[in-house]
């Protein structure tokens, strides 16, 4: 697997991203279990090469989302990346950090190309104590998880004793992950599809 930029635009883009995002273990104290690029490796390991796309929301798509989300978001862009294996996309992660207790937490979502959860992963924990959402039992119940899925707290996902707070924080992030790639990828493909057969 190689990770492929298509120009030194995009891979200044995509480093400035990283950096202001917070995905570089040397940014913030605390414990890193996965790298950006570890963690690609990791969801998509037959995977030639990893590219990425990047979502600025409109006005618009600001205000949709902040209606489906119930909060404004946080950044301007986001960031999904492509896995692909010749012309076939293998499936999508997505990177962000999440408000814990007191600290962001950096975490990631693999989405198959339907926009389903593969996967979650915990990447970097900078609180003193809850990285007990590691634990593969809390992890489990985000797979299978769509955008019409609600993930409430403690109804929809059980939350980790003594790790409450960090166990919403991260069911908050992956649902962001969701309706943002259900905009991003699948509403702007079928918006590139009827306008194609018009």
């Amino acid at each position: 697997m190689k990770i492929v930029f298509n120009s030194t635009r995009y891979l200044l883009a995509l480093a400035l991203a990283l950096v202001v995002m917070g995905h570089s273990s040397e940014s913030h104290a605390g414990q890193t279990y996965f790298t950006t690029k570890k963690v690609l490796a990791a969801f998509f390991p037959k995977s030639e090469r990893i590219s990425f796309k990047e979502f600025s929301p409109s006005a618009s798509q600001r205000s949709a989302l902040k209606k489906r989300l119930g909060y404004e978001l946080g950044r301007d862009k986001y960031y999904f990346y492509v896995a692909m294996t010749g012309k076939q996309v293998d499936g999508y992660a997505f990177i962000d950090d999440q408000m814990g207790q007191h600290e962001p937490m950096t975490f990631a979502v693999k989405l198959s190309t339907e926009g389903v959860v593969l996967r979650q992963e915990l990447m970097v924990y900078r609180e003193t104590r809850g990285d007990e959402i590691r634990d593969h039992r809390f992890q489990e119940q985000f797979t299978g998880k769509t955008v019409h899925d609600s993930l409430r707290p403690n109804k929809d996902i059980d939350c980790v004793s003594g790790a409450t707070i960090s166990s919403r924080a991260i069911t908050i992030g992956v649902r962001r992950a969701l309706v943002l790639f259900d905009t991003a990828i699948v509403e702007a493909k079928a918006l590139r599809v009827s306008q194609a057969s018009n």
